[in-house]
């Protein structure tokens, strides 16, 4: 209306071109302020996830399927990756820790504030399943997770000699878990079989209401 109403009276059409494309720059600008003012007034509830493992189980490859949708060329962890992901309009911060023998002692520096723990499981790696059943004793026991939920990827379900999701409850001793909402969901990190099954399962249970 604003540019019908310039012409009418003999002004220029370009210039109503202008007037209406600074008044909608002038909206947008203001939309953009607004979400800003929104977020730093009421910022969104993010969610923060340690995910652990052995070294070569997996973690890092999960934690980049699920980030970029794409299979990475990955090297051993030192220290933690730590990335931002987006599922359902539920934001987690997700923290991936080095899983080398000298490294799993520092896991427990990253557990405050931690709402999950994902436990990823080379599921053909028979030899050292009952290292990180140790390893996850210690890590239910800790005090700084006393409130998180466990979830437990049984990965490289995709090999021929994978062990079971039952066969790893039973490696892990999961079923006497009971102070800890725990699942296991099988999994394969490369063609992301499972991820957002047990990232769901996550999303529910850390804010109480189904995603499906």
């Amino acid at each position: 209306m604003l540019v019908f109403g310039v012409v009418a009276n003999g002004g220029d059409v370009f210039g109503a071109i202008t007037i209406e494309a600074a008044a909608v720059w002038k909206l947008e600008e203001m939309g953009a302020f607004m979400s800003r003012f929104w977020f730093m007034m009421f910022p969104a509830k993010e969610y923060k996830i340690v995910v652990v493992g052995l070294d070569n189980a997996g973690k890092t490859t999960t934690l980049y399927k699920l980030h970029l949708g794409e299979v990475v060329t990955t090297h051993p962890t030192v220290g933690s990756n730590v990335e931002e992901l987006v599922y359902k309009n539920i934001r987690f911060e997700v923290w991936d820790l080095g899983g080398q023998d000298r490294l799993r002692t520092s896991w427990a520096t990253y557990y405050r504030g931690t709402h999950a723990v994902i436990v990823v499981i080379d599921s053909t790696d028979r030899a050292r399943i009952s290292f990180m059943k140790d390893e996850l004793a210690r890590l239910l026991g800790h005090e700084d997770l006393q409130n998180s939920v466990i979830l437990v990827f049984a990965n490289k379900q995709d090999l021929k000699d994978a062990m079971t999701p039952a066969e790893i409850t039973d490696a892990l001793n999961l079923h006497s878990i009971k102070n800890h909402d725990w699942h296991i969901q099988a999994s394969c990190a490369v063609t992301g079989e499972g991820l957002y099954d047990g990232l769901g399962w996550i999303a529910q249970k850390v804010t109480g209401k189904a995603t499906s």
